[in-house]
């Protein structure tokens, strides 16, 4: 067995991610990254020499995306939950990156402390989307603490990113647009001006279901709402862009 398949468990499958030859380890049976994780790595801007930090990355895959897309110079990832971030772990192992991306077990509220002040001049998240207790069968269950404000809040997120950034560093969300309002108060009360916006519509006769979101650390009030980004030409098949974000 070579060194590779032995980074793959029992229950586990290796998906790959159209990018750089890249591959990434999950279990179904835990939470597997979706469409708006993918979005996001496509929205997010990373230059030369740039540090970023990824908050709440489950199994890695917004920093092993961006890792192709972009040339940033280091990737780091805090995910709270240890299985998920040492599948993470083999992930990083399994593409050879272990040079360019660190994954982090802890938890978002200590993020500061554990990093330090004005670390990174990027971050990036893909937050839990769900306030209250609608749906949870078990708080403690993965699937549950990726979907719901059980084990952090947007509070948190902002507030510890506030921290995190480099004066005039960016941060990059995805979310549901039911929430925009307190995102937007909330981003600005922690001096993180919302920026640029992208709402994102399944068909192009439906409301949209995610929205992608830029802020600017220390920014002044100016934003761009850029076009829509629609997700299926028809049932079953992606736009155009789509595609080019997957990399098909």
């Amino acid at each position: 067995m070579s060194m590779q398949q032995r980074l793959v468990y029992e229950n586990e499958r290796l998906d790959e991610l159209h990018r750089n030859g890249y591959f990434i380890i999950q279990n179904p049976a835990r939470f597997c990254f979706g469409m708006d994780a993918v979005l996001l790595s496509g929205f997010a801007r990373a230059k030369e020499k740039e540090r970023v930090l990824d908050l709440g990355t489950g199994t890695g895959i917004i920093p092993i995306l961006m890792e192709a897309k972009t040339k940033a110079r280091h990737f780091t990832a805090l995910e709270i939950q240890e299985e998920s971030a040492d599948m993470a772990r083999r992930s990083v192992l399994y593409n050879h990156l272990e040079e360019k991306i660190k994954i982090v077990t802890g938890d978002i509220k200590d993020a500061s402390a554990i990093f330090g002040a004005s670390s990174f001049e990027v971050i990036t998240t893909n937050p839990p989307y769900m306030i209250g207790s609608h749906g949870i069968q078990s708080e403690f269950a993965p699937k549950a603490i990726a979907r719901h404000e059980i084990l952090c809040t947007l509070d948190d997120i902002l507030k510890q990113s506030a921290k995190l950034l480099c004066p005039n560093g960016r941060f990059y969300m995805v979310h549901r647009p039911f929430r925009l309002a307190e995102i937007f108060c909330k981003m600005s009360a922690c001096q993180i001006e919302p920026k640029r916006m992208k709402l994102v519509y399944p068909y192009v006769d439906k409301e949209p279901n995610m929205v992608l979101i830029e802020g600017l650390l220390g920014g002044k009030p100016r934003l761009t709402v850029e076009k829509p980004l629609i997700v299926y030409q028809k049932p079953g098949v992606y736009t155009d862009e789509i595609y080019d974000i997957y990399g098909y």
